[in-house]
């Protein structure tokens, strides 16, 4: 599934296509409140790319397939693609509303695509990061 998302993501963001997948590893919602999400419980992240080429994915999402979850891997092979083409300075905190701004238009696209009907999805812009 990885391999057709990616080349999704390729073709919707315009990125070149890089030839090699990001690893994945599915953890639990604790690992996002604490890494994305930097401590708040509040946290509604079910997906975070880490900048250094690993995807997490929350474990609850595991085996599913749906139209919104398979969007969300989009997101995050859409920030794959930002950093390993030097796209945005990831530690610049107008580059990285940007860097998020791409990786949503690029998920409702994808969900526009594919469920074929206009699809809104809540933004959560995860906090600047910390130098």
């Amino acid at each position: 599934m990885l391999t057709v998302l990616l080349s999704w993501t390729v073709h919707l963001s315009g990125y070149p296509h890089p030839g090699e997948l990001p690893e994945l590893e599915f953890r639990p919602h604790e690992f996002f409140v604490e890494h994305a999400c930097l401590g708040n419980t509040k946290c509604r992240v079910a997906g975070w790319y880490d900048n250094k080429g690993i995807i997490y994915i929350d474990e609850r999402l595991l085996g599913q397939d749906d139209a919104f979850t398979r969007s969300l891997y989009v997101h995050e092979l859409t920030h794959y693609l930002q950093d390993i083409n030097n796209k945005f300075d990831n530690m610049d905190c107008t580059d990285h509303q940007k860097r998020e701004r791409e990786a949503y238009s690029i998920q409702r696209r994808y969900l526009n695509r594919i469920a074929g009907t206009f699809s809104a999805i809540y933004v959560n812009y995860p906090p600047c990061p910390v130098s």
